[in-house]
């Protein structure tokens, strides 16, 4: 069996740090191991669209933004195919089919739609689209054939619920689709990388996020502004890194190299941690440590990304090409799926030969 690979993203803002250390720099170390077959990352844009309906522009003018993200991490188009989720018509299809597998109660008890219907305040009035998307979602995953689906954690149990789809339609149709395993960040702390606020997950909906495209000054300013422990008042006051964001943060992008680099009084994170929690760190040493530490890793980022901002009509290219290529991989899975549920009504020659037999001499 081939080794593919689909992942995406919502284009409903710039991506963020976030999405990087949780699925973006996975995607790249994966798209380059050489161990896959076929890599597919869709920007989903008709998915995106099941909560801002209203607001088309929104999703419209942020599909070059997480174009531009994508290539300026190293997403490369010669080994990627990047395409746009609403050019590939057939995931509509394939959606449809799937509805008839897949029960109301089923959905409700999805822990992920339960809380973005939560956060998205739908309580009162869930648009149907937003109610269904891990059924949509589950047509992405499975038009690719793909075996594996690199996410974070929050997105666990959508691919169960793909999974239970995938069972259910081999069942009652017969084998025709792929089971799909996920893939979580290596690093336990990047599954979920809190907001710069503390307070919850990273979310562009809830501002508070650092951007990949954010310039330097603006790194600074919201990483001075990090929420730490509320206890540690003084320099010389013990304070706690559990839930920390600022040493969550240094665990999920910090390297030996930059405390070689930006604080070599220290070996490394364990040394760092443990004087913060017996006191004698303050707060801003650390902060301007992490910031050090960003500017670092998002330098490279920015610069690749300003580079392909010199290259729109190119970088539109490449979301045609690949968007046609999706669509021809999807087409053929929904042809699979036609003749398994045995509606390929004109490609079945016993079909048109049984009913030629069954109504001659009347």
């Amino acid at each position: 069996m081939a080794k593919i690979i689909l992942t995406g993203d919502r284009p409903t803002g710039r991506l963020h740090v976030g999405h990087y250390v949780g699925s973006l720099e996975r995607r790249v170390a994966l798209q380059n191991s050489g161990e896959y077959d076929r890599i597919y990352i869709m920007i989903a844009d008709a998915q995106a669209l099941t909560d801002n309906a209203e607001h088309p522009e929104k999703v419209r003018d942020n599909i070059i933004e997480v174009a531009l993200d994508y290539l300026a991490c190293g997403i490369d188009p010669a080994k990627s195919t990047i395409f746009i989720q609403s050019m590939v018509p057939e995931l509509t299809e394939l959606t449809s089919y799937y509805m008839n597998l897949v029960t109301i109660a089923r959905l409700q008890r999805n822990p992920t739609v339960k809380a973005e219907i939560q956060q998205r305040n739908f309580e009162a009035s869930i648009p149907v689209g937003f109610f269904t998307y891990p059924i949509s979602q589950a047509a992405d995953i499975t038009a690719f054939r793909a075996t594996s689906v690199p996410v974070g954690e929050d997105q666990a149990p959508m691919l169960e619920q793909c999974r239970e789809i995938v069972h259910k339609f081999n069942a009652t149709y017969g084998d025709t689709l792929t089971v799909p395993e996920i893939v979580l960040p290596e690093n336990r702390v990047c599954m979920r990388l809190p907001g710069i606020d503390g307070m919850s997950k990273m979310s562009k909906s809830l501002g508070n996020c650092i951007y990949l495209a954010d310039e330097p000054e603006e790194i600074r300013k919201k990483v001075m502004s990090m929420f730490t422990d509320p206890n540690h008042l003084k320099v010389d006051d013990p304070g706690s890194t559990d839930g920390n964001p600022v040493f969550i943060y240094l665990e999920a992008f910090s390297r030996p190299e930059d405390f070689a680099e930006f604080m070599p009084e220290y070996g490394g994170l364990d040394e760092l941690e443990a004087h913060y929690r017996r006191g004698g760190l303050g707060d801003i040493k650390v902060k301007k440590f992490l910031n050090s530490v960003m500017q670092s890793r998002l330098a490279p980022i920015r610069e690749r990304r300003r580079e392909w901002e010199r290259q729109i009509p190119e970088v539109y290219d490449i979301l045609r090409r690949g968007s046609e290529a999706a669509r021809a991989a999807a087409a053929a899975t929904l042809c699979d799926v036609r003749t398994a549920m045995r509606i390929n009504y004109f490609d079945d020659t016993a079909l048109i030969e049984g009913q030629i037999e069954k109504h001659r001499g009347r």
